[in-house]
Parts: C-alpha cells; structure tokens; sequence
C-alpha cells in the first residue's frame, strides 16, 4: 500500500486516484502521524488489518495537500559513492566500501512542492536522486538476508549537496536538503529493489537515469552494513546513493524525480536569502580566505 501524510497531518492510504483517511488508526505527534504510525506498527500496538476495519472517509487525491511524510525523522543514514559511475564522474577515489555511511540532520527534510533554500549566493549546489529506505523495526547486526525483514517500506528523496571542502554531513544537512515523498510505498509491494528504475530531471533535462541494479551496496548489504554501525529505528531513512548526471542547481529551477512503482517527487529551488559563502559565521578562519588576504 502507498501511505501518504496529508493536509493537516492526516494520513491515509492512496486508492487509485482517491485517499482512504485512516487517522483515527493512530494519534499524531511532533513527528507526524505517519511516523507514529510505523512506531506502533513496530511494537504490535496496531496491525495493518486495523486500517482494514471500519467506514473510512474518502478524498480526490487532487484535492488533498501532500505533505512531508516524515517531517522529524529519527535518523537521515546516507551512502556516499554508491554507484560506480557517480565515482567516474565526481572523479573519486573511493566508494561506499572505504567511506562507510554519514549522517543528515534530521530536520533537512521537506515535502512534495515544497523548496530548496540555497544559502550561499556563489557556491555549486547540485541534486543528487535516491531511493529512500524507511525502516520498520528496531534492530542491530542484521545480516543482508534478515534486511527485508526490518524494511518498512521505500519513498523518493532528494540528498541536496553543496560543493565544497566540509565534511559531508555539514554540506548536506542544511534545512530544506532532503526532500522526501511522495509517499512511502509498504515493502510487501516492491518485491526487490534492484528492479526499480529511477529518473531525474531538472526542469525538462534529463539528468539521471539508472538500474537500482547498479549499486555497489545493494539495499540489503547497505542495510545489514548501517546496522552493523549503529541501531536502527523505526522511521529512520536509509538515502542509498546517487547515480552519474549530478549537476548545479539555480534559483528557479524545479526538481523532479520518478522510481517505478514508487513515485514521482518534484521541488522547487531558491536563492531568496542566500548570502556570500565568506559571510558564514568562521569564515574568517577558512585557509583559502586567509590566503587570499594575505
């Protein structure tokens, strides 16, 4: 099933072009009620027949705001070079087996038409598209062959980067850099990962266009591998990795993404507010600056 958090933090379930509201199957919270809901699921609190139960009000899907689904999630986990091409290009010396993974702020995250804020008027910022992995259940050292069983389901996302020297949790963790959405689709219905196809456009260019096939750490190893680091939660999201065709982004543009049988995520970019990168609290002790002044 595809839930969707939507307008005044509901959540529902789409039906073809409709949405079944199923909000009274869980009480909301800061987090959202979607996030609450993969919570009780995981400890047994509710089950999905629950949301089987019962008369259920109905929207046109064209009539519904679509909202962030996990507006606070516990933890943004990232994969680093996790395509062989995204390395070829981006000219890289090592992939995810020597980076391991970082982590995003968990407050980066938006919703579907919702925008970038890019906060440096003269740095590169470039899109990179991925496939988010939600988890469902609590756990640690899961071996690659025990991964599905902890995976909740899969949504879009954007890991929004900036091109500069800072580690890559600083330069990927600004409010507004990871959009998620539309929804997240339960992972009973996407037999295996590696079928999914992934596209990506910026404004009407084409930029990616991959297999999930072609990750060097394929959904499961990736999973197994963030447990073994650290324990994962329900509601926490696994971003898998970019393909080749990154590029810059500008004021204006609009973002879009599609995976098979997920969905089609689209953002809008900004530069309102956006200051000169040597005006960033430190910037003074940066050695390029100092250099540049001497």
């Amino acid at each position: 099933m595809k839930l969707v958090r939507f307008d005044d933090d509901k959540l529902g379930v789409i039906d073809g072009d409709e949405v079944i509201d199923i909000s009274d199957s869980v009480s909301g919270g800061s987090a959202g009620r979607l996030q609450a809901y993969i919570e009780a699921l995981a400890v047994g609190k509710i089950s999905g027949a629950d949301i089987e139960a019962g008369h259920r009000n109905r929207h046109a899907l064209a009539d519904v705001t679509i909202r962030n689904p996990l507006p606070l999630p516990p933890k943004i986990i990232a994969a680093p070079v996790n395509y062989l091409d995204h390395q070829v290009e981006m000219k890289y010396a090592h992939t995810v087996a020597d980076l391991g993974i970082f982590l995003k702020a968990r407050t980066s995250t938006i919703g579907p038409l919702e925008k970038v804020v890019l906060p440096y008027s003269d740095q590169r910022f470039d899109q990179e598209a991925e496939l988010a992995v939600i988890i469902g259940k609590t756990a640690n050292n899961v071996t690659p062959d025990e991964a599905k069983d902890i995976i909740f389901g899969y949504s879009c996302l954007f890991d929004m980067s900036m091109r500069s020297t800072e580690d890559r949790s600083t330069r990927k963790s600004f409010d507004t850099f990871t959009p998620v959405g539309p929804w997240i689709v339960s992972a009973d219905e996407i037999a295996d990962p590696a079928a999914l196809h992934m596209q990506c456009w910026v404004n009407e260019e084409l930029r990616q266009d991959t297999s999930l096939a072609d990750l060097i750490f394929d959904v499961p190893l990736l999973v197994s591998y963030a447990s073994s680091i650290m324990t994962l939660e329900p509601g926490d999201i696994i971003a898998t990795g970019t393909p080749a065709g990154v590029g810059s982004l500008s004021d204006g543009d609009t973002v879009s993404m599609e995976i098979t049988n997920i969905g089609r995520l689209e953002v809008g970019v900004t530069s309102a507010g956006a200051i000169p990168y040597n005006r960033r609290p430190g910037a003074q002790f940066y050695p390029a600056l100092a250099q540049s002044k001497a």
